[in-house]
């Protein structure tokens, strides 16, 4: 059986470790430049240590090495760093445009036979970087709502608003808001919780401001949304979990952290998996009703042994007979737990209501 291991991703973890001798322990130390640590590294022994990614003095790594260590180089020639330790920023990704390069680099491989090993390995662990660093993230969330809907939702659209109103409301009541991190209603998602801090007024005129670029695929709708985030700085905490594999969608600059994936699989799933006081669902196309359907089936078959509520925002977009996502859920519920926590609604207000007396059933 593997241990446990305690997770070294700052320079001052390590010292800390160092310093109360417990190099000993079952140990991981991420993404670390360790050059200036020889002296602590080679007067030690690391029998249950595995260094990934870090940087070590030749010196460092064939002692960690020969005492027991386990040494997982760092990768070559790649934007992305494997071994992060923490979760993105909306400013780092749009730094030297880091978000489009490593979209550009892994959609070589979108459609072709599988990516090298290397490549494919660094990915993963990536990827389990990236959840190592939300699970962190969210022990200090206990209230997580998803708010899910479609990318071509534009700024003018009313719904839009609809969208950034509940969010703001579901902020202001505690909770912390997570979307899927791109444009349309995801951009609002996380726009509504960003303003929580702030008057009212200050919605519509960030959405004056917005409307004036609707396109996601220009550069002056990227900006408008960086001129918004700067005229109103210190929004409130709200997630995104975007991934890669819709690369072409911009990570919007509302949310202060981002869970980026390049797996769209794990991102979805695990998405609707952190919710666990209940998904909001606005309007949206295909992936919006996929992701109604796999929330479904985590509540049908309690599979995280938690039932949380379901909400459909707009009561006259989800009554198509094109897109009754609710009366087919009913249909499938029966007389199971979840049957009670689906509702259809239009008043933000009465969203947050229902969330906060519908908590979680838990088994």
């Amino acid at each position: 059986m593997i241990p446990q291991c305690s997770e070294l991703t700052s320079i001052a973890a390590f010292d800390e470790v160092v310093t109360q001798g417990r190099t000993t322990e079952p140990l991981a130390l991420q993404g670390l430049d360790l050059t200036s640590r020889t002296a602590a590294i080679t007067s030690h022994s690391w029998p249950h240590a595995a260094f990934l990614g870090c940087q070590l003095e030749a010196t460092a790594e064939n002692h960690a090495a020969s005492t027991g260590a386990t040494i997982f180089p760092p990768f070559d020639n790649l934007p992305y760093n494997p071994y992060r330790g923490s979760l993105y920023t909306p400013d780092e990704l749009r730094t030297n445009d880091l978000d489009s390069a490593i979209y550009h680099h892994q959609v070589r491989w979108r459609k072709k036979p599988p990516p090298p090993i290397l490549e494919a390995l660094a990915q993963r662990i990536h990827d389990h970087a990236v959840d190592e660093a939300l699970t962190g993230y969210l022990a200090e969330h206990d209230k997580v709502v998803a708010i899910m809907g479609g990318h071509s939702l534009h700024r003018d659209d009313a719904t839009y608003r609809t969208v950034a109103v509940v969010a703001r409301a579901l902020c202001r009541s505690g909770h912390l808001v997570v979307t899927g991190g791109g444009p349309g209603a995801m951009e609002a998602g996380n726009l509504g919780a960003w303003l929580a801090p702030h008057p009212d007024e200050a919605l519509d005129d960030a959405l004056a401001t917005l409307s004036q670029e609707v396109d996601y695929s220009t550069d002056r709708y990227r900006t408008l949304g960086v001129e918004v985030a700067e005229r109103y700085p210190a929004g409130a905490a709200s997630l995104a979990i975007p991934t890669w594999f819709y690369g072409h969608e911009p990570t919007n600059d509302f949310a202060t952290d981002v869970a980026k994936y390049f797996s769209n699989s794990i991102r979805e799933d695990g998405l609707l998996a952190i919710a666990t006081h209940g998904v909001v669902y606005t309007p949206g196309a295909a992936g919006t009703v996929q992701e109604v359907f796999m929330d479904a089936t985590q509540n049908h078959y309690n599979v995280f042994d938690l039932i949380s509520p379901m909400v459909f925002v707009d009561s006259a977009y989800w009554a198509d007979d094109r897109l009754a996502a609710p009366l087919l859920l009913r249909q499938l519920a029966g007389d199971r737990p979840y049957a009670k926590m689906i509702a259809v609604l239009d008043d933000p207000d009465d969203v947050v209501d229902f969330i906060t007396t519908h908590p979680p059933i838990t088994s």
